[in-house]
This record gives C-alpha cells, sequence and structure tokens, in this order.
C-alpha cells in the first residue's frame, strides 16, 4: 500500500514515513488522526481511508474538530513525607526519559501552581499521612487544586499513584483526591490510579508500565514490563530497599538510668563495605523479625507443622513455615482488607457480620489493638492450609528510623535512637516487632537488613550560617544529634538551639553529656529543656517555647529554618500551634496572618518536620 506522492502535499521522504506508520496503527489512533486531519469519514475502505489522509491539506482543518498533537512533555509531582514518593517519582522520571519523554519532577511545594494551565500530561505520586492529610510539601498543591482558583483543564492527561498504609481508616486518601479533583477540572485518565499499601514494589512498577502504555500508545509506540519495571530500582547503591544490606550490630545500649519508666536503646551499625551513603535527615529502614514466641502461639493454634514449605512470594520463593511467619510476614498488624480475604477463606459467620455495612466502628475498634493470633483465636480459622492462609498476610514491612548520626564524624557507620515499645491490651502483653527484637534479642555481632531512606524535606540547610531551631522530645532528639555532629564536623557557624523534653532528667536526658559538651564547645549555641515528671504541673518543650517567645520570634525574623521530630499526633500538633501563637503575639498580627507566615516558611523549606 503506497502512498501517491504526485497528488498530495508530502514529499518523498514524507510519504515513506507515513506508508511504514499507518499499517502499524490500532483503529483508535485511525479515528484520531481522521479527526485531526479532518479527512473524509466516507472512506469505504483501509485504501480509500489512507488516502483521504494523504490527500487532506492541512490548511483546511475546521478550529472546532482539530485535536492538539500528543505532547512528549511530561511533568511528574510527588507529595512525600518520609522520601518513597519522592524516589518513586525521581526513578519514573528517568523510566520516561529512557523512553524519550521530556520529565519535569517536582515537589509539589517547589511547583508554581499557575503553571499547571501549560501542563499536558502530569503524573502525581503522593503518599498520605496521619490521618487522612497530605504531606506537608503536598498541603498548599491541595488546597490549590481544591480551591476556587483552579483551572479548569483541557486537553490534560493524568494518572495517580497513591500511597498508603491499609491499617488506617483514611487509606490512600490524598491520592483519591488529587485524583478525583483532576477528573473534575477536566482531565482525562492516562492511566487509572494504583493505591499502594506498605509493600509497594510490585504496584508501583504495573502502574508504569500503563503510564507508558498510555502515553506510548498515543505516540505511536508501546511500553515494555521490563522498562517499566525500573520505577523502584536504585542505581545510587547496588543496597536498596529491595535489597537490604546485613549490617552488623557494633553497640546496643540502654540510654535511660535505672529506675526510668522508659527503655530507650542507642544502636550502632557497620556500614563498611556497603557502599551505602547518607545525609543528616535520611533515615534508615530496617526489616525485623516477628517475635519467635507469637509464631510459636500461631503455629500451635493453628496446628501446623512449623517445617511445612510454603510459597512466599509471586517469583515462587519457598521458605519452612516457621521461617516465612517469622521473617518475611505481618502478623501483629490487623487491617480490613486481611479480615475481608480471611472471611472469604474461612466462611466464618461471625466475622462475616463484623465486616458488613453499618459496622464500621465495631470493625475499628476491633482491629485496634490485635494481631493474627486474636483473629485466628476469636473467629476459629481451623482448617485453613497454611499457604492459603499466609497468601493473604502483607509482606513485612520495614521499619524507618531517624538516622541519629552524622556520616563524616562516623564513617562507615550509622546510629538510631529506639524506644522501647511494651503495653497490655485486649488480656495479653504485646511488643513492637522491631523495637523489641532490638531490645531483648539483638547482640553485637547479629546483623540486621537495613537500606538507607533518603529524606530531602528534613534537611539542614545549604548555607551554614543559617540559625536554626530543633524540637525533639524523646527519640525525636534522633536527627539533631546527627545535624549537630555534621555542623561540628563542617564549622558551620549558624546559631543553633535545641528544645528538649523527656520525663525525668536524671534518667532520661538522652546524650546528655553530649548536649553538654557541644553547648560548652559553642557548637550548640543554646539549650531548653523540659522534664514533664519532675514537677507537679507537667512541663512540655512547646512550654519553653512560649517562655522563649521572644527570642524565639526574634530568631525567625533572621531567617532560623524550624525542625521538629517527634509524634506527630500530640506533640507536633501542640507545637505548631505554639509557633503560630508566638508569631502571633511577637508579630502583632492577626491568628490568619500568623498562619500565613508559618506556611510562608514551610514554603520557603524554613519549616520542616519529621513526625510519625
Amino acid at each position: 500500500m503506497q502512498l501517491q506522492v504526485l497528488n498530495s502535499p508530502f514529499n518523498e521522504e514524507q510519504a515513506e514515513l507515513l506508508n511504514r506508520l499507518l499499517p502499524t496503527l490500532t483503529e483508535s489512533q485511525k479515528v484520531w488522526l481522521t479527526g485531526y486531519l479532518a479527512a473524509s469519514q466516507a472512506a469505504a475502505s483501509q485504501m480509500a481511508a489512507t488516502t483521504a489522509i494523504a490527500e487532506a491539506p492541512v490548511a483546511e482543518l475546521p478550529a472546532e474538530s482539530a485535536a492538539q498533537p500528543i505532547s512528549k512533555e511530561v511533568t511528574i509531582l510527588f507529595g512525600s513525607q518520609t522520601g518513597n514518593a519522592h524516589g518513586l517519582a525521581k526513578n519514573a522520571g528517568k523510566t520516561l526519559e529512557e523512553r524519550g519523554f521530556q520529565v519535569t519532577v517536582s515537589s509539589m511545594s517547589d511547583f508554581k501552581p499557575n503553571n499547571l494551565k501549560k501542563v499536558k500530561n502530569l503524573l502525581i505520586v503522593v503518599s498520605t499521612h496521619g490521618e487522612g492529610d497530605p504531606p506537608d510539601n503536598a498541603i498548599s498543591f491541595h488546597e490549590f487544586l481544591h480551591g476556587k482558583r483552579a483551572p479548569k483543564l483541557e486537553d490534560f492527561r493524568f494518572s495517580v499513584l497513591s500511597l498508603g498504609d491499609s491499617s488506617y481508616e483514611f487509606f490512600c486518601q490524598t491520592g483519591k483526591e488529587f485524583d478525583q479533583r483532576l477528573e473534575e477540572l477536566g482531565g482525562t485518565r492516562v492511566y487509572p490510579r494504583v493505591d499502594c499499601d506498605l509493600d509497594f514494589d510490585e504496584p508501583a512498577a504495573e502502574w508504569l508500565e500503563g503510564v507508558l502504555s498510555g502515553l506510548s500508545e498515543a505516540q505511536g509506540g508501546s511500553a515494555t514490563p521490563a522498562q517499566a519495571a525500573a520505577v523502584t530500582e536504585s542505581a545510587e547503591s547496588v543496597y536498596s530497599r529491595t535489597n537490604p544490606f546485613k549490617a552488623e550490630v557494633l553497640e546496643n545500649l540502654n540510654l535511660n538510668g535505672r529506675g526510668s519508666n522508659k527503655e530507650t536503646r542507642h544502636l550502632e551499625f557497620s556500614l563498611e563495605g556497603s557502599g551505602l551513603t547518607f545525609e543528616p535527615g535520611d533515615s534508615l529502614g530496617i526489616y525485623p523479625e516477628n517475635d519467635p514466641a507469637l509464631v510459636d502461639m500461631l503455629l500451635l493454634e493453628m496446628n501446623w507443622n512449623s517445617e511445612e514449605i510454603v510459597t512466599v512470594n509471586k517469583q515462587g520463593d519457598v521458605r519452612p513455615l516457621k521461617e516465612a511467619l517469622t521473617s518475611h510476614f505481618e502478623i501483629t498488624v490487623l487491617t480490613k482488607p486481611l479480615l475481608e480475604q480471611a472471611a472469604k477463606l474461612s466462611a466464618n459467620k461471625e466475622l462475616t457480620d463484623l465486616l458488613s455495612a453499618g459496622n464500621e466502628d465495631k470493625l475499628k475498634a476491633y482491629i485496634d489493638g490485635r494481631d493474627l493470633l486474636d483473629l485466628v483465636r476469636d473467629f476459629g480459622l481451623w482448617g485453613v492450609s497454611a499457604q492459603e492462609f499466609i497468601s493473604i498476610l502483607r509482606k513485612m514491612p520495614a521499619r524507618l528510623y531517624s538516622i541519629a548520626s552524622s556520616l563524616s564524624a562516623n564513617p562507615d557507620e550509622v546510629h538510631l535512637t529506639i524506644g522501647a515499645v511494651r503495653y497490655n491490651t485486649h488480656g495479653r502483653d504485646r511488643n513492637g516487632v522491631c523495637s523489641i527484637l532490638c531490645a531483648d534479642r539483638l547482640q553485637p555481632g547479629d546483623t540486621l537488613p537495613i537500606y538507607i531512606q533518603h529524606n530531602d524535606n528534613f534537611k539542614l540547610p545549604q548555607n551554614p550560617d543559617t540559625p536554626i531551631i530543633m524540637v525533639g522530645p524523646g527519640t525525636g532528639i534522633a536527627p539533631f544529634r546527627s545535624f549537630i555532629q555534621e555542623r561540628e564536623e563542617t564549622g558551620a557557624e549558624g546559631k543553633s538551639w535545641l528544645f528538649f523534653g523527656d520525663q525525668h532528667f536524671v534518667t532520661d536526658f538522652l546524650y546528655q553529656t553530649e548536649w553538654q559538651k557541644w553547648l560548652k564547645d559553642g557548637v550548640l549555641t543554646k539549650m531548653d529543656v523540659a522534664f514533664s515528671r519532675d514537677t507537679d504541673e507537667k512541663v512540655y518543650v512547646q512550654h519553653r517555647m512560649e517562655e522563649q517567645s521572644k527570642e524565639l520570634f526574634k530568631w525567625l525574623q533572621e531567617g532560623a529554618v524550624v525542625y521538629i521530630c517527634g509524634d506527630e499526633k500530640h506533640m507536633a500538633h501542640d507545637v505548631h500551634n505554639t509557633l503560630i501563637d508566638i508569631i502571633e503575639k511577637e508579630g502583632g498580627m492577626s491568628r490568619e496572618k500568623a498562619e500565613e507566615y508559618l506556611a510562608d516558611m514551610q514554603q520557603q523549606k524554613r519549616y520542616q518536620r519529621d513526625v510519625y
């Protein structure tokens, strides 16, 4: 089937190119071309249609029927609290560039919302934080998109990759909101939204493969799974989240004094031979093992053979059942999807009733604080095979901890500060999976699978003269030990101020001698502490901030960067409100103006949080 060059506006080279292209087109692509070139719709055969396309004069396109050519430009915006969404966005951008797309990857907080009207292909990678909230660096863009200033989006294609944790009620809420809003504004999905649980590698790779196919189909090509699978791989190190390094434990100490209500472990790991690097503000991911006592109780309850061989993943890897339950699967957290799968396996009426519509509050109350052993005991899931049962379990998720050391100060090492989690609920003692592994069972010389989680949302200022204010009660002190070690090594001249709090001065002043030495040497400029159980009235870090409100606001006016690390629900929330109070009072502003002031600081990366 050759094009007739003589009666068309194409030269021989163009005709040859078209001749090679047309036989490869799908029917939908031919329709699209037909609309674009305003060719005759009355073609009776493929030859006639092809001739019509070739002979249609471009200058005569009716404005209303002309479609725009698919843009090769792709914008990827990420909203990330811990760095997962950022890493996925960065690697997706790299994969798209390898396919010939012009890609811009940006944090939502760095993207100018008014530029949205210029974007034709938008990919969003976003996590959900807390109780269904956007991560800090997505707040401003989320507000813009859901506000009155959001533009109508015409000839606009998008796709959303949403990260979350199905044990939370508002699973992937932020991604769902972005997806719905972009559709409301007129956008068309290049690929449907994908919601990822903690084990996001495979669904993220499938999402990118789908996005590539959608974009490439519009370009007249196709994506291959091998190319798309690169979405979760990092080229920076041979060791990564999907290929962790087995790090040797060098030190494991209890930081709390005798008689403390708490147990806080200081751990030091060797990175020798790993090639892993990190910056202050990054986190360390650990893949822990479940408590052997809990695994044994589960095996006994279900009357399973601990040596039975089971398949643990889609790749067909096999392990003895006890090893699988110890190292490969999460058994201490219940989620609604898990209960739904268990109900299908067991056909238990009581469990089915609990999951029925109208029982949401009852289901939420049941899930809270219970584990897999409770589930099998309460609903009698006996008779289910071990292979069937583990097939519905989530993979063991990594635990992320703020790094408590500087690589410059401690080459080939990484330090952590981990609080041991122990509590009693529903008639049984419970333990934090990773924290109690570290507290009770981990000895120097043992190894743990680890990886570095880079976090660009919690970083020292580039200018070493910039003042910093650090608020980190309890184990929230960890990244600030890293900050000050780094500033000591680099000789940074900027002022530094630490607010630290815990229960008792005598037993709970974590790294006390180090802080006092840094204060004496001038590496740390100022320190305020709050020990809540040492006085009749409980005093917390936010109270110390209020006492220092004048000087604190002066530091803010001088350009100080504020960092908060620790518990989000209570401490970080209270500190946030206290900052607004101080700005309102000392700046002589209205509440609204004070909130804008803090929002502007956040936009300028002068207000950063590492909260959990």
